[in-house]
């Protein structure tokens, strides 16, 4: 066996991930934020600091920085600023519909560049036999069509920040209601972000793997290979 395979580094387990960035910080503003357990200052902190040290842990350990990463950083320090310097809750709100926002309007952008996210993300030779996908479809003169399709999943995934950045202001917005640096708004924080997953997290992970299915789908029809042909499969 090679260096190369001995070495290869280990995917994030997602039950962990889920855990230690969702249901542990979501557990500790409900339950320890109260004066009797941790108050609200040192509560927010140690449920801030879950997602902030496994951030940590993924830079050490895939040694680069990813820019969805970065701004899930980013959105955690402005949480944590928004509960200790207890401003309004809207602000919090704002925070809440802008980082995906923000990633929507990198995505739409990247349309009209030579480098569409989504391009990069699926269409790429880790992923697919692209000597062969591009062959082919220069053969049954698909190429022209096949840009079409990745230009309309790549706005299909601009809309799935839209709809992740709408959910966070009405998840913020309805739940969020008492004054920061209350022990009542940390517990509506942990609420908040414990309703994220099934309401944001999930539905925009099942657009994003449908936006997958429409691209291998397409794939198949204007190529006509078969699946083992299109993957890089072991």
């Amino acid at each position: 066996m090679s260096n190369t395979e001995t070495k290869k580094p280990k995917k994030p387990n997602a039950l962990f991930e889920i855990v230690f960035n969702v249901f542990l910080p979501s557990f500790i503003l409900m339950k320890f934020s109260g004066e009797e357990h941790l108050g609200t200052v040192m509560a927010l902190v140690v449920a801030l600091a879950f997602p902030v040290a496994y951030g940590g842990m993924e830079l050490i350990r895939s040694k680069k920085l990813n820019l969805i990463a970065a701004l899930g950083f980013v959105s955690v320090l402005l949480t944590g600023g928004i509960g200790l310097l207890e401003l309004d809750t809207q602000w919090l709100a704002i925070k809440e519909a802008l980082i995906p926002g923000l990633i929507g309007l990198a995505v739409l952008f990247s349309t009209f560049t030579p480098y569409p996210i989504v391009k990069k993300m699926i269409f790429n030779d880790t992923l697919l036999n692209l000597e062969l996908i591009k062959e082919r479809l220069a053969q049954t003169n698909n190429t022209e069509s096949f840009e079409r399709c990745l230009t309309t999943s790549n706005y299909l995934f601009a809309s799935t920040f839209v709809f992740s950045s709408a959910m966070n202001y009405f998840l913020a917005t309805w739940i969020v209601t008492s004054p920061a640096g209350t022990a009542a708004f940390n517990e509506e924080l942990g609420k908040m972000t414990l309703y994220s997953y099934p309401m944001i997290a999930i539905p925009s992970m099942l657009m994003m793997l449908g936006i997958f299915y429409y691209v291998w789908r397409q794939v198949r029809a204007m190529t006509k290979l078969e699946t083992e042909q299109i993957f890089h499969l072991k």
